[in-house]
C-alpha cells in the first residue's frame, strides 16, 4: 500500500483520491471563503524556468533557472520576502532548470531542496554545482504525497530525456495547483493529475510547421518531436480539449520555443481546440468579459515576470 509522507509526523496510510468533481461533499457548498493561492513566473523557456507558489502559511519555487536576484526582486515587489519561502522543487536536471539552484540555496541556507535522488545526482554528474547542496536535499518520491507548509505535494512522472522527469500535484484548500513542463506526451498518469487541476501548468512548446521548416539540424527536431522531447501546440491543444471541466478554472502555456513557437500561434491553437468543443476562453486579466468565461487561458512569458495572480476559487 502506498505511504503519504508528512516530513513532521509519522507516515500515514494513503487512501486512492476519488474523482474531486464526482463526490457528493465536493457539490455542498464551501463552509469558509477560499483561502488565497499565490503564483507568478519568473520565466518559462529553454533560457531559464521558475515560478512561485504560495499561501499565506509561506511558498515555495518550483526550478531555479532564472538568477537567484531575479526571483528575490520580483517576490520582494510583491511583499514576499524570501524568509517567507521554505521549499525548493525541481522537476528534472536540465541546466535551465536547475542553473542557479545552488546559488538560492547558498544564500538561504533556511530552505530545503526537494527533489528525487537522480535528479540530485544527475545535477551532479552534469553540471558545475557544489557537493554541499546535499546538505539541503530532502529526497522524494512519485506518487508518494508529502507536505510542506500547508501544500500536499504530489511528484508524478513525464516522459522526458532528464536523469528524472517529473511534475508536480500542488493541493491547497481542496484545490491543485498541477505543474508540468517537458514532456514529450502524456502518459496515463500524468492525465491523471493533469485532469484534476484547478489552475494548470502544461507545455506548448513547439508549433510542428515551424520546426520542420525551420533551421535546427535534423537530430536536434527528432529529439525535441519525440515521446520523450516536448509538446507542440496541438498535442496541447488536444489533450486540454479531452480533460477540460468546470473545475479547471486557469491553464498557463509554458515553455515556449523562442525559435519554433510564438505566445500568439499557441494561445490561438488551444482556444480553437476549447471553443470547439463550446467552451467560453478568457485570457486571464481579470477584466469583465473575462468574468463571464469558463476558463482563462494564458502564455508564460520566456524571458518576464508575469503579474502576481491571486487565485481565490
Amino acid at each position: 500500500m502506498s505511504k503519504k509522507i508528512y516530513f513532521d509526523h509519522p507516515e500515514l496510510p494513503f487512501e486512492e483520491w476519488s474523482n474531486p468533481y464526482d463526490s457528493a461533499s465536493d457539490r455542498e457548498a464551501p463552509s469558509a471563503i477560499p483561502k488565497p493561492l499565490y503564483f507568478c513566473s519568473f520565466g518559462s523557456g529553454s533560457s531559464g524556468n521558475s515560478c512561485y507558489i504560495g499561501s499565506a502559511e509561506g511558498g515555495l519555487i518550483v526550478d531555479v533557472g532564472i538568477r537567484a536576484e531575479e526571483l528575490e526582486r520580483g517576490l520582494a515587489a510583491n511583499g514576499v520576502s524570501m524568509k517567507h519561502v521554505k521549499g525548493v522543487l525541481l522537476t528534472h536536471d536540465h541546466s535551465d532548470h536547475v542553473k542557479y539552484v545552488y546559488a538560492l540555496l547558498r544564500n538561504h541556507r533556511h530552505l530545503k531542496l526537494f527533489c528525487t535522488n537522480r535528479v540530485l545526482n544527475g545535477m551532479l554528474r552534469k553540471h558545475s554545482i557544489s557537493k554541499r547542496i546535499k546538505e539541503y536535499h530532502v529526497p522524494v518520491f512519485k506518487e508518494i504525497p508529502f507536505k510542506l507548509l500547508d501544500f500536499e505535494i504530489t511528484a508524478f512522472e513525464v516522459p522526458h530525456d532528464g536523469s528524472d522527469n517529473m511534475g508536480f500535484s500542488i493541493e491547497f484548500d481542496s484545490r491543485r495547483f498541477v505543474l508540468a513542463t517537458d514532456l514529450g506526451e502524456v502518459t496515463d498518469r500524468a492525465r491523471y493529475y493533469m485532469g484534476r487541476a484547478t489552475y494548470l501548468m502544461i507545455e506548448a512548446n513547439y508549433d510542428a510547421h515551424m520546426l520542420r521548416t525551420g533551421r535546427y539540424p535534423e537530430y536536434l527536431k527528432a529529439r525535441i518531436a519525440s515521446g520523450s522531447g516536448h509538446l507542440d501546440n496541438r498535442q496541447t491543444a488536444a489533450f486540454l480539449a479531452e480533460v477540460i471541466n468546470p473545475g479547471l478554472n486557469h491553464i498557463f502555456l509554458c515553455h515556449l520555443s523562442k525559435d519554433n513557437n510564438t505566445p500568439q500561434i499557441a494561445l490561438r491553437t488551444v482556444r480553437e481546440a476549447l471553443e470547439a468543443k463550446g467552451i467560453k476562453v478568457g485570457n486571464a486579466m481579470e477584466t469583465l468579459e473575462d468574468r463571464k468565461a469558463d476558463v482563462q487561458l494564458a502564455a508564460l512569458p520566456r524571458f518576464d515576470m508575469t503579474r502576481w495572480f491571486v487565485f481565490r476559487k
